[in-house]
């Protein structure tokens, strides 16, 4: 397998740990939830020295001319912090920098992150760092990471994380475990280095995209897979009864109490992620994990549907039984796999207008009407004409929690808008980030987080698996 690294905002947030649960398990897991290899803390280090070089460039007179109010590389760091997501700096005197607006994201939100998981060897990320967009100057230029000379020293710090991590499942199954982009906020697939090293040395790797298919997938597709020169061999979406509820109407203290009627009103908001996957060019496969708390009734009631549509589906168990759980499935993808006619369609060609391409995402995977662009957002459309930006793909940050751009619009939302504020240039990890809804790319706490249920105890580390 071939999986993403857990980021500590979420493991002390609101979801908990990212290395499986029960009898599906990467391991050794507290270790893989926590510090790893270092990884993220290394993305962090490189990330916040390129803003303390151009911070440090300002204060030592400025030779390049970067205007303080077009800086748009921000700082990171991984855990979840509302209050930093803007701030001010260099306040105190002139011995403490220039004061200007700057703010955090979360490191899997990191520009940094984005182009460890996309590039193919070091040679290739130490030229997307000095491509890397950071500001601009007082008459309109553009100005990169390169132009300060600290890329070498960004490389120096990610040296060992351009390494793939080997661990294993609790069945031994070797496990990629590299990179960790969110796909609500950045394109969320693990690295491509970690993908085409599996397949190297092996006959089936498994991998995943974040989130919904609307979100990760979509951009496993059109950014790793269009950039990289992979292909996917089958494709299975994953669906629980709970989902499912949610969609229908239910709410979180819900979830644990039967509803088939709640199970079948949410049913087409998976009616159009399959839909998705075929817009696609391929045929989807749909895994139903199950929950203690299903029913019979509810379980089938995905079942019977997956069977209207022709649609190949299997109940999995391995939360509870392992990989024996999934062997419906398993034969399932090796029969799709065998059977495969074609090549993935991309969604959109690179080079079609960038409106184009917001749009063809919007209407085709969200079920949108139309795109509306605030004042700030076609700003950023002209900018990107303009610096030749235009023949990028796009990395469309949105809720998870929906179709739409509206994280209560469950179900499968129709009439509706996607409202985009921003488009920011990542020209180093290769595509353009659009901003839409209220999403924004340093998540906060929520009232009851998580850490407060971590300890150490005699040595050993509580709370943090499911």
């Amino acid at each position: 397998v071939a999986l993403r690294e857990p980021s500590l905002g979420p493991c002390f947030g609101m979801k908990g740990g990212g290395t499986g649960g029960g009898a599906s398990q990467l391991t050794p897991a507290v270790d893989i939830n926590l510090h790893f290899t270092g990884d993220f803390h290394a993305v962090t280090a490189a990330h916040n020295l390129l803003s303390a070089a151009i911070d440090n460039h300002l204060h030592r007179g400025n030779a390049l001319g970067i205007d303080p109010r077009r800086i748009v590389w921000r700082r990171v760091m991984d855990v979840n912090d509302r209050a930093l997501r803007n701030i001010v700096i260099g306040l105190g005197g002139p011995m403490d920098g220039v004061s200007r607006e700057s703010g955090f994201d979360i490191t899997a939100a990191s520009e940094v992150m984005a182009m460890l998981c996309l590039a193919d060897d070091a040679a290739d990320m130490r030229r997307r760092l000095d491509r890397t967009l950071i500001g601009y100057t007082y008459t309109r230029e553009p100005v990169t990471a390169g132009d300060l000379g600290v890329s070498g020293a960004m490389m120096a710090l990610l040296r060992d994380a351009l390494k793939p991590n080997l661990v294993q499942t609790l069945e031994g199954t070797p496990a990629l475990v590299h990179g960790g982009p969110f796909a609500n906020i950045a394109h969320g697939c693990n690295s491509v280095m970690a993908t085409t090293l599996g397949l190297a040395l092996s006959d089936w790797v498994v991998t995943e995209a974040g989130f919904g298919f609307d979100l990760g997938a979509e951009k496993f597709f059109d950014i790793k897979c269009a950039g990289a020169g992979l292909d996917a061999a089958a494709v299975v979406l994953v669906v629980t009864a709970r989902a499912l509820k949610m969609h229908g109407g239910k709410g979180k203290g819900e979830l644990d109490t039967p509803d088939v009627d709640a199970v079948r009103r949410g049913i087409p908001n998976m009616d159009k992620h399959l839909e998705n996957i075929q817009h696609f060019g391929e045929r989807p496969i749909v895994a139903i994990n199950r929950f203690a708390t299903d029913s019979d009734e509810e379980l089938q009631a995905i079942v019977a549907r997956c069977e209207a549509l022709g649609v190949p589906v299997a109940i999995n168990d391995h939360f509870v039984r392992g990989g024996e759980g999934t062997l419906d499935l398993a034969d399932k993808v090796v029969q799709f796999a065998d059977e495969r006619p074609t090549p993935f369609k991309p969604l959109y060609d690179w080079s079609a207008p960038v409106e184009e391409k917001i749009l063809t995402v919007a209407r085709t995977m969200y079920g949108a009407n139309d795109v509306y662009y605030e004042r700030e957002a076609k700003r950023d459309l002209a900018a990107i004409t303009k610096y030749g930006y235009q023949n990028l793909p796009i990395c469309i940050a949105k809720t998870h929690s929906s179709l739409s751009d509206d994280p209560k619009r469950r179900g499968r939302p129709s009439d509706f808008e996607v409202t985009v504020s921003r488009i920011h240039i990542n020209a180093g990890a290769g595509f353009l980030v659009v901003l839409t809804g209220d999403i924004v790319r340093m998540p906060g706490l929520p009232k009851r987080p998580r850490a407060e249920r971590v300890d150490l105890v005699d040595g050993e580390i509580e709370g943090l698996l499911i």
